[in-house]
């Protein structure tokens, strides 16, 4: 089957039931995209499925005729994807990493829906992300930074 990742129409020999996540990483050489829980619970591998946020670990490929996907190697195609890695960068968000592809493709689709997200909005949208390094400040002050707020300078 052909797949839609990152704007490209990409050829996927894999059975129909495997997870999105390993024929990002096994198939398709897209590392960025994590490997955290395995039960779509911590947020680690989240990917864009139609702009929306979705888990890829537990995602079957046969869900995804059709339909675009979007990684963190191609969220900074999109202005929210940019914006946000070069808040990232600039604010010095990550501390060991690992979830921050997780964070900012969850991030970018809460900017493409609310432009100037409010700290509800922010905890609502990125709840099912955990950072066990706990860079949740960094993380809020970055989107609030992308989103072109005051206060997210620090």
């Amino acid at each position: 089957m052909d797949l839609l990742i990152n704007g490209t129409s990409v050829p996927v020999s894999a059975s129909d039931d495997t997870p999105l996540l390993w024929v990002l990483r096994d198939h398709l050489g897209l590392t960025g995209t994590k490997f955290g829980c395995g039960m779509a619970l911590c947020g680690a591998c989240t990917v864009h499925v139609d702009g929306e946020p979705v888990r890829s670990c537990l995602l079957p490929i046969s869900s995804l005729a059709g339909k675009k996907v979007t990684t963190i190697e191609g969220i900074g195609a999109t202005a929210p994807g940019k914006a946000l890695q070069e808040a990232w960068v600039a604010l010095n968000v990550p501390q060991c990493g690992y979830c921050q592809a997780g964070q900012i493709m969850s991030a970018a689709a809460l900017l493409a829906t609310e432009p100037h997200p409010g700290d509800d909005d922010i905890d609502a949208a990125l709840s099912g992300n955990i950072c066990r390094c706990g860079t949740y400040v960094r993380i809020r002050a970055a989107i609030k930074r992308a989103s072109g707020q005051a206060g997210g300078q620090s």
